[in-house]
């Protein structure tokens, strides 16, 4: 399965606390998240295309490789996801937050098989912890745990299919890429994660990397 990856390293890390973009904090090998998030696509003959979706002010600090091209991010980062997929041109894609460095191989693997036969796949997690939902800070319910997951990224779909999403929710706004389609009655299935694919937002995330 050959693919491109839109990689979002457009925000501003205002809960990290850093005071610039938090996709290019160094880390203690010397590369910036954003490489880090990078690499692993980087080493995947399938992955034909790294589009790095980022402030206009940090196209300079984007790293160089040969699969990399770089376009501005948007308001949202729902635009800025749309302006990535207008630099897709493989069959399929993965959506992927700068801000998650440590996917999988294997995970990444998995994901691949799933879009391939399904069309659009995620990364999740399942929970562990009983979920409750509340209402004015009364548990109104609890969920049954075994039938909840936590969204992650990589999120993939064959490329004409979330362009389509776009096309037809540009004035919608929505939590990921996978609740978009959803929205329009596409099926979604999961891989589930089993490893360490955290997201790094606050400033504790950034400690010892």
């Amino acid at each position: 399965m050959e693919y491109d990856v839109v990689i979002v390293a457009s925000g501003k890390g205002e809960r990290a606390n850093l005071g610039y973009n938090k996709a290019f904090f160094k880390m203690k090998d010397g590369r910036t998240v954003l490489q880090c998030s990078a690499s692993t696509f980087i080493d995947d003959e399938d992955c034909k295309n790294i589009i790095v979706v980022t402030n206009e002010e940090c196209l300079d600090k984007v790293f160089k490789d040969d699969k990399v091209i770089t376009t501005i991010g948007g308001a949202e980062r729902k635009d800025s996801v749309e302006n990535g997929l207008k630099k897709v041109s493989s069959e399929y894609v993965l959506i992927h937050d700068a801000a998650r460095p440590f996917l999988n191989k294997q995970s990444l693997e998995e994901l691949k098989k799933q879009i391939e036969i399904n069309n659009a796949a995620i990364l999740a997690k399942k929970a562990v912890d009983t979920i409750k939902v509340v209402k004015d800070n009364k548990i109104e319910k609890t969920l049954d745990r075994n039938t909840i997951y936590m969204a992650e990224t990589p999120q993939g779909f064959k490329t004409d299919l979330i362009k389509d999403c776009y096309a037809k929710c540009a004035n919608i706004n929505f939590t990921d890429d996978a609740s978009l389609a959803e929205s329009l009655g596409y099926d979604v299935y999961i891989v589930e994660d089993k490893f360490d694919n955290k997201k790094l937002t606050t400033q504790a995330d950034f400690e010892n990397l």
